[in-house]
């Protein structure tokens, strides 16, 4: 029997620590990196950091450190080294020939776990376009070994075509399918969301990094099902539902994929289907889990990653998640004093959430055009009409006419023209 088939995959971690970067920061992405591996099944044997003035273009870490991990892990029957930072393929090939074992890097990982957790046929394509580009740089480790192929009718004047190059052929033209079948997605996600735009409804997206607690405040604002558990990525795929602001304002409110320091660039061109939500939205909400030590760093990885999707100058409300929980006050104070109109919110309890809703409201309150209206009283069916579309501000039904001040969306403006008295 393998023991190796009914265990989890025994994971060795490694890091490093160079001049330009802060120890406690690689500390906090090892750990993160840990996190990663456990999310994808694995389980943490080691781990190790390297001090390095620069990185070995051969080995990425030096040849002595790496013949010392590379001792541990036999010792201990690693089954998986991972780096925390991106190899190139000739460090890769190098590294599993002095570790003798799998060599993974942070990219491959998330994207790992990306496929792991996609359900739509959508994310299934996104997660393995993103695969297959990452890979095509690296398939000589797997075929360097073959020979190559005889020549033949149609291959006179030469040896034949290798099978790398077969191969690597094979895998551009899936990369060239799949970015076919993602363009036909993208163009029907533009006229699903041409169809809700003639609606007028103002679209906001909620970002933030993973496990901020997005999806658990999408359900907190909406009454939404969506999968929210204590793990990275636990939905990768967008969730959109209606919300109905204080102010009678219906929003679309979208659940993104949560980001995550370095982020793979591959991961996020993949993804651009799903991220053009946040592209198009009007409104931002950007959940920041104010409990983590590292959520400073949090917020900034997310800024990136808006910023190279084009959505980095979008109206946004910083909403800080998770005051319910003990040991936030330092962080706390941090915050607000960099972000002091954010909103403070549990969206476990349901703390904060009513403020929310109003400062979600108020940054919408342009798209709403604001009339003082004249409905005869017999025209009942217009004034539940106006309750129904509209934020009635103030209301008087003494005289000959009912008389109302409200704000409506521009798009109703033809249905109340006739009972206008004043606008502004």
């Amino acid at each position: 029997m393998d023991i190796r088939r009914t265990r989890p995959e025994r994971v060795f971690l490694v890091g490093v620590e160079l001049k330009s970067r802060n120890g406690a920061d690689v500390r906090d992405l090892l750990e993160e990196l840990g996190e990663l591996a456990t999310t994808a099944g694995g389980e943490v044997i080691g781990e190790g950091i390297q001090k390095l003035d620069s990185l070995s273009p051969a080995t990425f870490i030096g040849k002595g450190k790496a013949e010392e991990f590379a001792s541990f892990c036999k010792r201990n029957d690693v089954d998986t080294v991972i780096f925390d930072d991106e190899l190139s393929p000739a460090q890769s090939r190098n590294l599993e020939k002095m570790f003798n074992c799998k060599i993974l890097d942070r990219t491959a990982l998330i994207l790992d776990i990306f496929a792991q957790r996609a359900r739509t046929r959508e994310g299934k394509l996104q997660i393995e376009l993103a695969q297959l580009q990452h890979l095509l740089p690296r398939l000589t480790r797997f075929w360097g070994h073959l020979s190559r192929q005889s020549g033949g009718i149609g291959m006179r004047g030469g040896e034949g075509e290798s099978q790398l190059e077969a191969d690597r052929r094979k895998v551009q033209e899936r990369i060239d399918r799949i970015s076919r079948d993602l363009d036909l997605v993208r163009r029907r996600r533009e006229t699903q969301r041409a169809g809700r735009q003639r609606s007028q409804w103002p679209l906001a997206s909620i970002v933030g990094y993973t496990n901020a607690g997005k999806s658990t405040l999408l359900n907190a604002l909406t009454g939404a099902d969506v999968l929210a558990r204590d793990i990275l990525f636990a939905t990768l795929d967008p969730t959109t539902r209606r919300l109905k602001l204080p102010t009678n304002q219906n929003v679309l409110l979208t659940d993104t994929v949560g980001f995550i320091r370095k982020l793979p660039h591959g991961l996020v061109e993949a993804f651009k289907a799903t991220l053009e939500e946040v592209v198009q939205a009007d409104l931002l909400l950007h959940v920041v889990d104010v409990s983590h030590p590292q959520a400073e760093e949090q917020i900034a990885a997310v800024n990136a990653v808006l910023a190279e999707i084009g959505a980095g100058e979008k109206p946004t409300i910083m909403v800080f998640n998770k005051i319910d929980r003990a040991g936030i006050a330092a962080m706390m104070a941090r915050l607000k004093e960099k972000y002091p109109h954010a909103v403070e919110v549990s969206a476990k309890t349901g703390e904060g959430i009513p403020p929310l809703l109003a400062e979600t409201g108020t940054q919408l309150r342009p798209k709403r055009e604001f009339l003082e209206l004249r409905i005869p009283h017999e025209r009942s069916e217009v004034i539940a009409r106006l309750h129904k579309v509209g934020q009635v501000i103030e209301r008087r039904y003494n005289g000959k006419t009912a008389r109302f001040k409200a704000r409506i969306p521009p798009h109703h403006h033809d249905e109340f023209a006739a009972f206008i008295a004043k606008a502004e």
